[in-house]
């Protein structure tokens, strides 16, 4: 864990805004805020040990944290004045030690029209927002490997008034992990930034994520660029949609709960065609192909607060048709909520509710690190029709106990139909270890 007064993680240098505090006097008083919120922000490194659930689990921690970090000197607030209609004031009016009350995060409600490219981009009045890929890829001569590339924005809703370079508005988190059998275990790495002083950015408009060199980009020819240098592998890779991108949920409005506010805006592009370059370890670069299941997801409220955690699969199916299901689950381990959509070959496409999704444990796997229990072989039923779920490996465990306090089970799987294999993908669990705080 990084020292809590060192730079975040990912930031080449605080020297420029060292220089601007020494120059600009009249902000002066504010300099024990900005410790404080570069304290907060860079705690932000103890989330990025897991994947892009573990900074999920974590972001309700960091806003507590950063809504600590605002100071309560009177003598550096200004006195109130109106917001405007988005429900931010203005900068020279807000109260300093009010930053956080306001905040007027947007609802996520239905009618809304996705377009794109605009709605490939980012979305900064939201509270949260993930950019998530997940895909299989073949390696000449070797054996297939699982891949996840993640970027999230989060809007912690604190210091947003303060004109200030370095107000943590906006922070940017990046994580990604490799599953490969040859090494026996699942292999991850994560950087952190506030979205200030050129270090990473979240475009609107347009997908185009970036902290440092880590990048998730779109070209003018829909193609999506992944550039990746981690610690322990790096993956070059290119992917090509197969077609429109499917809107979960009522045309993008997705339900998370019984509750309407508990939802997002969600969208999939399924079945990408993958090509590239991948390096493991000290492993020379090798080619790779494959494909992949891309997420993008916004939202300001997600679960019911009956809610422990939730099962997630993202499949591409071998007739090119492609399936997305979900469970909410309850301390009993039944469903709050559930839904499902399966895109056909032929571009049919058919949304399922609570009612008609079901997920039954069939095998488990127990964790030699965290102790947990988790349903790694799954049987997922959508209306009527089953899919049997088996990892690529058991070992697919994302422990960050140590870090955001839980830890969770992310990984490649294979989807049976009988004694067919029908297609392959990604299974999400969490909430295992004890209900998951948002």
């Amino acid at each position: 864990m990084s020292n809590p007064t060192s730079p975040l993680r990912g930031e080449r240098s605080t020297d420029s805004s060292r220089s601007q505090e020494q120059t600009r006097r009249p902000l002066q008083p504010l300099k024990p805020l900005r410790r404080g919120l570069l304290r907060a922000a860079a705690s932000v490194a103890a989330l990025g040990r897991g994947g892009w659930a573990a900074t999920v689990l974590g972001l309700s921690g960091l806003h507590s944290a950063l809504a600590r970090a605002t100071p309560s000197d009177p003598a550096a607030a200004q006195a109130p004045a109106s917001a405007p209609a988005g429900g931010r004031p203005s900068p020279a009016s807000a109260p300093v030690g009010a930053a956080e009350a306001a905040v007027n995060y947007p609802a996520v409600v239905p009618g809304y029209r996705m377009q794109f490219p605009r709605d490939h981009g980012a979305h900064p009045a939201f509270r949260t927002e993930w950019w998530y890929l997940t895909g299989w890829l073949e390696q000449d001569g070797g054996e297939p490997i699982g891949f996840q590339v993640t970027f999230f924005r989060s809007r912690p809703g604190v210091a947003e008034a303060l004109p200030v370079p370095s107000a943590a508005r906006q922070l940017i988190i990046a994580h990604v992990a490799v599953s490969s059998p040859a090494l026996a275990r699942l292999t991850h790495d994560q950087r952190v930034a506030r979205a200030a002083f050129g270090l990473a950015a979240a475009s609107e408009g347009q997908m185009a994520v970036r902290l440092d060199d880590w990048r998730l980009e779109m070209d003018e020819h829909k193609r999506i660029q992944v550039r990746i240098a981690a610690r322990e592998f790096t993956l070059e890779l290119e992917l090509q949609g197969a077609g429109p991108a499917l809107l979960q949920g009522e045309a993008g409005f997705s339900r998370k709960g019984p509750a309407p506010a508990q939802a997002s805006y969600y969208y999939s592009l399924p079945n990408l065609q993958v090509s590239g370059r991948v390096a493991l370890g000290s492993a020379a670069v090798r080619p790779v192909r494959g494909q992949a299941w891309f997420d993008h997801e916004w939202s300001s409220d997600y679960l019911a607060g009956q809610a422990v955690g939730w099962d997630w699969i993202g499949i591409n199916l071998a007739n090119g048709a492609a399936l997305m299901a979900f469970r909410i689950r309850g301390a009993a381990g039944a469903s709050v909520w559930a839904g499902a959509t399966v895109r056909h070959a032929d571009g049919r496409e058919d949304r399922h509710g609570p009612s008609e999704v079901v997920f039954e444990p069939i095998g488990q796997w127990q964790s030699p690190r965290s102790g947990i229990r988790y349903p790694v072989r799954m049987r997922v039923t959508v209306a009527r029709i089953a899919w049997e779920l088996r990892p690529l490996m058991d070992d697919q465990e994302m422990d960050d106990r140590v870090g955001v306090g839980t830890a969770y089970w992310e990984g490649a799987v294979v989807a049976w139909s009988g004694q067919q294999r029908v297609g392959r993908g990604y299974l999400e669990l969490t909430g295992y270890a004890g209900r998951v705080e948002m």
